[in-house]
């Protein structure tokens, strides 16, 4: 089911007249947005199949960032555009010309992270006259790695997230999704056909309790184990998420920097791990953060919603493009903390290795039973 409230854009968007392509663009403040999206190639997403990519990859949909468009970007079979473009569907015959109504394309896309997906956007940026006249998205959980003709298999049931909705050309269209079930992949369909530029699934990852519990230790902060970042100082140059993304960073926009604080306070970012924990060693990146990188850095800890906060780590000098790393002196439970930095500046990662105590190990796996898990 879709929320009526979001903003909808219908329609052709006008033909590119020059000059800066996101002029017009249509898009609004989604309330989802601020959340992980599962769908991140970093979180290990693809778009494992499609039925038609005659113009343009079925890949391009989860490549990060805004789409570009370059005018003159001509090839042997057309105009390339970055995004998802099929070929425009025909009729039986002469005396049919037109596609039927149950005429679609499809492409088939494994999250990254299972997960609750609470919104979606599709966005047709630079398809302005060649865009689909309609979407609609369905999910389905199937364990392990399913390949295309498993997830195509007559006996899946796929959950409708988005029904068939018109929508725009140049355009974000977004859609929030209240289905309280953990998925693995998704369905999109283009009705008839036309071209999508880039898919973002925004939601809360829902990891698999028997996989971590197999893992034993774990960094109880990653996003790919349901740890999440619940609030943040300052987001200026980029999100806070980054911190907790797989892998090191690779360049100075991959980790979360804040803007140059001009008076005596300090930033700070919260995180929720992904259930009650014991933390045992931590580590504190701040690679391709040079000049920038934070001066001090400290943790404190919290166990439940409404627990007093406790010092972890005290007040340590960090050095620019360097992980550090702690040992602590014995395990420390929590489900919340809190990294600050003085006075301001940026981390790369966050890695609080650790793993599950009793009660959050069981009270995982009941949210797993909850969602369908």
């Amino acid at each position: 089911m879709t929320d009526t409230a979001i903003p909808r854009f219908t329609g052709d968007a006008s033909p590119y007249a020059g000059g800066d392509p996101y002029a017009d663009h249509r898009t609004a403040d989604f309330p989802f947005t601020h959340l992980v999206d599962l769908a991140d190639r970093r979180l290990g997403a693809g778009v494992i199949a499609a039925n038609d990519e005659f113009f343009a990859e079925r890949e391009n949909l989860l490549k990060p960032g805004p789409a570009v468009f370059d005018p003159e970007h001509f090839g042997h079979k057309g105009k390339i555009m970055d995004g998802w473009e099929t070929r425009r569907r025909r009729g039986a015959a002469a005396t049919e010309p037109h596609p039927t109504p149950d005429d679609h394309d499809w492409a088939l896309v494994r999250l990254g992270a299972p997960g609750v997906i609470r919104g979606i956007v599709l966005d047709t940026a630079h398809f302005r006259g060649n865009y689909p006249q309609a979407i609609s998205v369905e999910a389905v959980s199937l364990p392990g790695s399913p390949s295309p003709e498993d997830l195509l298999a007559p006996d899946v049931k796929w959950t409708v997230l988005v029904p068939r909705t018109a929508v725009g050309g140049h355009a974000a269209n977004g859609f929030a999704v209240d289905a309280e079930q953990r998925f693995t992949h998704l369905r999109i369909n283009q009705h008839p056909d036309g071209g999508i530029a880039r898919l973002r699934v925004h939601g809360e990852v829902a990891p698999d309790p028997a996989w971590l519990d197999a893992l034993g230790t774990f960094d109880l902060a990653a996003l790919e184990n349901g740890g999440q970042v619940e609030d943040a100082s300052d987001r200026f140059y980029s999100p806070a998420t980054n911190t907790i993304q797989p892998g090191r960073s690779r360049k100075m926009d991959d980790g979360w920097e804040t803007r140059r604080r001009r008076d005596k306070g300090n930033d700070w970012i919260r995180y929720r791990l992904a259930a009650q924990s014991e933390i045992r060693a931590v580590e504190i990146d701040t690679a391709y953060l040079k000049g920038n990188s934070a001066g001090w850095a400290s943790l404190s800890v919290r166990d439940g919603e409404d627990g007093d906060w406790a010092e972890l780590l005290p007040r340590t000098r960090l050095q620019p493009d360097t992980n550090h790393r702690f040992v602590l002196d014995g395990p420390v439970r929590a489900t919340h903390v809190r990294i600050d930095i003085f006075p301001d500046g940026g981390i790369s990662r966050i890695r609080l290795h650790g793993s599950l105590t009793e009660g959050g190990a069981d009270a995982l796996a009941a949210r797993h039973g909850e969602l369908g898990g």
